[in-house]
């Protein structure tokens, strides 16, 4: 009988904690599919005290018997891939496949995206991994793709017509065209490596639907980072929404089912770019304290605030979410007062929606009482009744049901509200 998908999502501005929840989930999962984004994106997952960075492949690893997939709509970096990912598992052979149309990421792509940074007026706060210079290339149909892998020889040949095409861009970028011999071993290296995980995933993912498999799509970094949707240009460059999943795989909407969205109990950001409720003071200091709050792949402080509701309601419409899981409740354990932004101010006048420009809104907040802890809790009636009556008006401001309630890393420390 054929299934639908199941799909996690992040509703922020990435770092919601999605990794924990697809992990919860890919327990009952057969497969688990990631379908945008590159080594940009990061999971952090804590079993049992171990705790586990993943960035390209799906969280389902850390479930033995899950089959992964990393769909067309990555960007894939080889090396990152090989030298990181892949030594955290002994042997992933016929549990992870790699979609043979997913684009290359080179190291010559983050060279390339470090040096724009660089000489932008404004910087933008990219990784620096090389993401938007491989998407570039993509939509230019300048890019190359994991299958080509199987013909390195002429793979090689076109990596060297392409610095030579652009010899002059990389000259300025003071970027060294490789040698030929070089390149041609590397590309031997990534296809000696990588090439028993290569394969038409567009076509395996339609038999896993039609034999009834449990499907999991997960996504990376979150909705207000949407190249479309999200605080442009300070965003990323890969349609992070649950509507990217279709392009990004190769299914259609019909084979989506249902759509969990993810949100921290309060709000970070990493990089620039409008943040509105971004506190700049010692709840803000507190926050990044608790929460542990450093980027997964990048090591950089994420800048934090309260929770914006409008934006978060805004994400949970644009997605088709039926319920979300809200994370690290028991970073705001302790606060006397935990504050909610539930309307925007602009240009004088009090909106209840996302505008085009985020930059110069002004968060209007409404006050909750705060708790002593929740840490560890994992049956809902056990919460403190502040923290209980705190989700409940969260459900209402945002108009979607809060189903998962997470009160530690631990994967255990989940609450699930039926």
């Amino acid at each position: 009988m054929r299934n639908r998908a199941d799909m996690i999502v992040g509703l922020q501005w990435g770092d919601e904690g999605k990794g924990k929840i697809v992990d919860h989930m890919a327990q009952k999962a057969d497969v688990v599919c990631r379908y945008a984004g590159g080594h940009n994106a990061g999971h952090t997952i804590v079993v049992d005290g171990t705790k586990y960075a993943l960035h390209l492949l799906p969280s389902g690893v850390l479930n033995p018997n899950a089959i992964n997939i990393i769909g067309n709509g990555v960007v894939l970096s080889p090396e990152n891939l090989i030298n990181k990912e892949l030594k955290q598992f002994k042997d992933l052979k016929g549990r992870l496949f790699i979609s043979d149309k997913a684009h290359l990421l080179f190291p010559y792509h983050a060279e390339i995206d470090q040096a724009k940074e660089r000489l932008r007026k404004k910087a933008i706060g990219t990784t620096g991994k090389g993401i938007g210079p491989a998407y570039a290339d993509k939509i230019i149909r300048a890019g190359y793709r994991v299958g080509e892998l199987n013909d390195t020889e002429t793979l090689a040949a076109k990596i060297i017509d392409y610095f030579t095409d652009n010899e002059t861009l990389f000259s300025t970028m003071e970027i060294d065209i490789p040698k030929y011999d070089v390149l041609k071993q590397l590309l031997d290296w990534y296809r000696d490596e990588l090439g028993d995980y290569i394969t038409d995933t567009t076509h395996l993912l339609w038999e896993y639907l039609d034999s009834g498999k449990r499907v999991l799509l997960e996504g990376a970094q979150g909705t207000m980072l949407d190249i479309d949707h999200g605080t442009y240009p300070y965003v990323t460059s890969s349609n992070t929404i649950s509507a990217g999943a279709c392009s990004g795989l190769g299914i259609n909407p019909k084979d989506i089912g249902k759509v969990i969205g993810i949100a921290k109990a309060y709000t970070t950001r990493v990089g620039n770019g409008p943040f509105p409720t971004e506190d700049f003071g010692s709840d803000g200091v507190r926050m990044a304290d608790a929460g542990k709050e450093v980027g997964t792949t990048t090591g950089r402080k994420r800048r934090c605030g309260w929770f914006d509701a409008v934006a978060v309601k805004y994400a949970s419409r644009l997605n088709g979410c039926d319920e979300i899981a809200l994370m690290k409740l028991d970073v705001l354990d302790g606060f006397e007062e935990v504050k909610v932004c539930v309307a925007y101010e602009l240009n004088g006048e009090k909106i209840d929606y996302v505008p085009y420009d985020l930059e110069r809104v002004k968060p209007i907040y409404e006050t909750f009482k705060g708790w002593d802890s929740v840490k560890g809790v994992r049956e809902f009636n056990d919460l403190p009744s502040n923290a209980k009556a705190y989700i409940k008006a969260l459900e209402e401001m945002i108009r979607t049901k809060i189903t998962i309630v997470s009160t530690s890393p631990d994967r255990n420390d989940t609450i699930v509200i039926k």
